[in-house]
């Protein structure tokens, strides 16, 4: 289960919580303009834009989670368990496989008119990286400084869906999302006014209580709804340590706490890490369940002219500044 965002302040910012109850051993990865993709029917990319963001490297592959292009086009995946539904190759369309997706339009793609474009040309097929990796069920969320949109392939087709709300959980579908966000139309940051009754002179006994109802359970569709709320009800400063500050407040409103939501005998979930790029500025900040340092990597500080992989291995310490 996880979280996505997307958030523009001076900046565009976008990110995303990933929560599993494991790591496959991801690291920030920066992949140049001159290393070579290969994918399973599109042939080879030898050149595309530069991509930095999270992925679990295999074999030289960067299996990216998320991330963003040199050009500001960001991209994350999500699981979408038993809604997921990928075909087999259709003629006339490019196919791709779920592993290859981000780095098939983080690659191309400069903005999101021209990913809009390419969503056109292709389809999802289902097709493993690997015998030792079993096939993602995911949908997407692709974002820019313009707007962001949702991809989903289900039985029903393969979908492109406009998100006027930025935000992106897991199952229900994206559609059934937004039809949910109707049901809390009175929240507000603001204190009630008392509607119950003209007889009844009502007060709020505590600050907040214009959001009572708000969900707070860890369910996908209660995320969605609590972050949509936190997300487009965000005040913060122009500076970027005040900008990121907030994105991370953002999502860690949605993360999941080990202990709350038990998968089996001991095994729980976790946000084992949330992300927040700066797009504009090609900068990765990140913190991990073990470590709520805000730590960076700066794509535009490395060779971006290069064929190989750069990859920065996560601080997944706790690091707490003493003061006496």
């Amino acid at each position: 289960m996880c979280t996505a965002a997307a958030f523009t302040k001076n900046d565009f910012y976008f990110g995303r919580n990933l929560d599993y109850e494991m790591s496959y051993g991801e690291n920030v990865v920066i992949t140049p303009r001159n290393f070579g993709f290969g994918f399973n029917h599109a042939g080879k990319l030898n050149s595309h834009y530069a991509i930095l963001g999270m992925a679990h490297i295999d074999g030289d592959y960067p299996l990216y989670y998320d991330g963003v292009n040199e050009k500001g086009l960001a991209m994350a995946g999500l699981n979408f368990v038993g809604n997921a539904f990928y075909g087999e190759p259709v003629a006339g369309k490019t196919a791709i496989a779920p592993h290859e997706f981000i780095a098939y339009i983080l690659g191309n793609c400069a903005d999101l008119t021209e990913a809009r474009k390419l969503l056109d040309t292709m389809t999802l097929v289902g097709e493993p990286f690997s015998e030792k990796y079993p096939i993602s069920q995911l949908h997407w969320m692709i974002s820019d400084n313009s707007g962001s949109v949702v991809v989903e392939s289900t039985k029903k087709g393969f979908n492109v869906y406009d998100n006027p709300i930025g935000v992106l959980t897991n199952n229900p579908e994206f559609p059934e999302q937004l039809t949910n966000l109707t049901e809390y139309m009175g929240l507000s940051p603001k204190q009630p006014v008392n509607t119950f009754c003209e007889e009844y002179p009502l007060k709020p006994f505590s600050r907040g209580m214009g959001a009572v109802g708000l969900p707070g359970d860890l369910s996908s569709r209660s995320r969605f709804v609590r972050a949509a709320f936190v997300r487009g009800n965000s005040k913060c400063g122009d500076s970027e340590e005040e900008c990121v500050s907030q994105f991370f407040h953002i999502l860690h409103s949605v993360e999941n706490q080990r202990g709350c939501c038990e998968l089996g005998d001991n095994v729980y979930e976790i946000t084992i890490y949330t992300s927040c790029c700066n797009c504009d500025k090609g900068i990765y900040y990140y913190t991990t369940y073990n470590n709520h340092r805000i730590n960076a990597v700066n794509m535009h500080n490395t060779d971006l002219d290069g064929s190989e992989l750069v990859k920065f291995d996560l601080r997944d310490t706790e690091e707490i500044n003493y003061r006496n």
